[in-house]
């Protein structure tokens, strides 16, 4: 891994463990008065980050490419409460930033360690050369 590929990964790391806690203490402790119930803000707000950890903590590239898919959910929702929600602005902007730098960190690395490991998409051009070849190879002459 390359010194490029491990800072994207521990800025993955560094921004993802914060969040999935700061969703908790925000949700539970910090404005515990609200109208829904515990399930639902478990079920809705909770579950959805934990999902990917696992491939997190593993360093897959693919777990860290459709985690950004996740992490637009948690964006789009600190982005709301920062507009509709004055009571909760700070808060809402901790959450964008830690968004922010865990998508950041998740596409690079993604792209980075799949390149690494060789699991790029190929080229257009390439595949269809390939196909070219094999197929004017079994040609009769």
């Amino acid at each position: 891994m390359t010194f490029n590929t491990a800072f994207f990964r521990k800025l993955t790391l560094f921004s993802y463990f914060p969040l999935v806690i700061w969703l908790p203490v925000w949700h539970f402790y910090l404005t515990p008065d609200k109208t829904t119930s515990t399930t639902f803000t478990i079920l809705f707000w909770i579950v959805p980050i934990l999902l990917p950890a696992i491939g997190i903590i593993k360093a897959k590239p693919y777990t860290h490419a459709w985690t950004n898919f996740i992490v637009m959910y948690y964006l789009l929702h600190g982005l709301t409460a920062i507009y509709a929600v004055e009571g909760e602005r700070l808060y809402a902007f901790i959450e964008i930033l830690l968004c922010c730098l865990l998508f950041t960190g998740c596409s690079v690395y993604a792209r980075l360690r799949g390149r690494e490991l060789g699991l790029g998409i190929r080229k257009l051009k390439e595949e269809l050369a390939e196909e070219k070849q094999a197929f004017e190879g079994q040609k009769p002459q």
